[in-house]
């Protein structure tokens, strides 16, 4: 039954697949209200952003294995009420820490859910050609959801209270489970395959040490003891964490996987595509509100030609994918991406329309990207480690996710807490120098004079910062391009991927 529901089967698990990934991005437009509401601070803000995705990554390659042990269907049903409970939570947190508390139940049920959808695709169209544009749909709703979240936080901001970014996910999931329930084909499973939660516990150490790590480089004030015995000791967690899998009989990641250079490639291309579309919309977003004074719903628009470009071109890429191979279209797309952020860092303070022309061309070079990296990674990996696989690709994400947050958010701050100078007894304490969102609070108790002045001097900062981090992304995207081609020089066509 499910082949001649195969279609339906689809749109179900990208419906989930959709609210799971933008749950790391709809905060966006909302942090500076949320921020203002809770009283958070810098730090608290920064893993308000990624609890989330940083425990899924943890998370998704023991799940992967888990998929594969009781069956994808099994855990991607247990995980739709925990998901929809956790967002519930979210939604009605009173502080800042209750949040993040409630954003990390959020990815533990994402987690459970995000391998299978990707499996259950792939199980349920046999076919290589459907295939391929099924995957090329599961790309372009993924990449669509990170490009559309701030867009959907806006919106909903416009007409409710914050909480409702997350409120929103209950009714879906609602919705969804009968028909999931109904029609996705129940796998038997791997009874043989273990499930590693010490090696879970390892790479969530890991993931926390190191993003901890750069995240103090950022602050003015960071104690390099703190930094390097951070660093060290999320080095040493990753590190064991290999160790463990490549001496398991069943790992959670088989790294031998990544002797494929089409599959390396992938989830290269995955995590830099994600780093910088989340890094780019993460303080695209803020600019629009801070500095220039727009409500959320306005940032929202202003944005939206990302998920708009990106909802175009993932199945345009996916069918040109068999004429043209995975490799022309993952370079053409970092290609294509690395011109419209090099547009937007000439004309971000000039006209709109150049602004909006320059967004589009980044989303419609990352749609194409992100759908040819899912191939090749899809594509390249044996049909008895689909759970694992799909648990890499999702790590991909996370990950990407993660470090555009952490990496281009923190020199977001570092150029902002660096390039702010205010006159001296101006304001009390360094609190101001620690972001915008501080500045204009303390702005708000001042006279109209010094408000003025402070208020000035900040937005010239973070405006200051804000092309620092549009330069970066471009380098990245630009080297990323560079190396493409070095270890894709003998062709990867779709032919050898598929």
């Amino acid at each position: 039954m499910f082949v001649n529901n195969r279609w339906l089967i689809l749109a179900i698990v990208t419906s989930t697949l959709f609210l799971i990934i933008i749950d790391m991005t709809v905060l966006y437009t909302a942090l500076p209200r949320l921020t203002q509401a809770l009283g958070a601070t810098a730090s608290e803000k920064l893993w308000i952003v990624n609890a989330y995705p940083l425990v899924v990554a943890g998370l998704l390659p023991g799940a992967g294995m888990l998929s594969d042990r009781i069956g994808h269907k099994n855990l991607f049903m247990s995980g739709l009420p925990v998901f929809a409970l956790a967002s519930l939570c979210a939604a009605f947190s009173a502080s800042a820490e209750m949040l993040i508390a409630s954003r990390v139940f959020l990815a533990i049920g994402a987690a459970m859910m995000m391998p299978a959808t990707l499996a259950i695709v792939r199980h349920v169209f046999t076919n290589e050609r459907e295939r391929a544009l099924a995957i090329g749909i599961w790309s372009a709703v993924a990449s669509g959801a990170a490009a559309l979240g701030p867009v959907i936080g806006g919106v909903l901001l416009e007409y409710f209270w914050w909480g409702s970014v997350f409120l929103i996910n209950v009714p879906i999931v609602l919705a969804v489970f009968p028909f999931a329930q109904a029609l996705i084909p129940r796998g038997e499973g791997n009874k043989q395959r273990p499930c590693d939660f010490a090696g879970s516990a390892l790479v969530m150490a890991g993931l926390v040490g190191v993003i901890y790590a750069l995240k103090e480089l950022s602050q003015i004030n960071s104690s390099w003891l703190v930094i390097m015995g951070s660093a060290a000791a999320g080095v040493l967690f990753l590190g064991l964490f290999v160790r463990r899998q490549k001496r398991a009989v069943q790992p959670m990641i088989d790294f031998s996987l990544f002797r494929n250079r089409a599959f390396a490639c992938g989830v290269g291309v995955a995590i830099t595509s994600m780093i910088a579309l989340i890094g780019i919309e993460l303080v695209l977003s803020q600019r629009l509100q801070l500095v220039l004074g727009l409500t959320p719903f306005m940032a929202a628009m202003f944005i939206l030609p990302i998920p708009v470009a990106s909802a175009l071109a993932s199945p345009l890429a996916g069918m040109l994918i068999p004429r043209v191979g995975v490799r022309k279209m993952m370079l053409g797309g970092f290609a294509i991406s690395a011109l419209g952020i090099v547009i937007h860092a000439l004309v971000y303070d000039g006209s709109a329309v150049m602004q909006l022309i320059s967004l589009f061309i980044l989303g419609f070079g990352l749609g194409g990207a992100v759908t040819a990296a899912s191939t090749s990674i899809m594509l390249n990996a044996p049909e008895d480690k689909a759970g694992m696989v799909a648990a890499i690709e999702d790590v991909s994400w996370e990950m990407g996710g993660v470090l555009g947050v952490t990496l281009l958010g923190g020199l977001m701050t570092a150029v902002y807490s660096r390039s702010l100078t205010l006159p001296h007894g101006l304001v009390s304490g360094e609190t101001a120098y620690d972001s915008l969102d501080e500045a204009l609070t303390i702005a708000g108790n001042l006279s109209p004079e010094h408000a003025s002045l402070l208020t000035s001097l900040a937005r010239t900062a973070f405006d200051q910062a804000f092309l620092a981090v549009l330069i970066s992304a471009a380098v990245l995207v630009i080297a990323s391009v560079v190396v493409l081609k070095i270890v894709l020089r003998k062709s990867v066509g779709t032919r050898r991927a598929s």
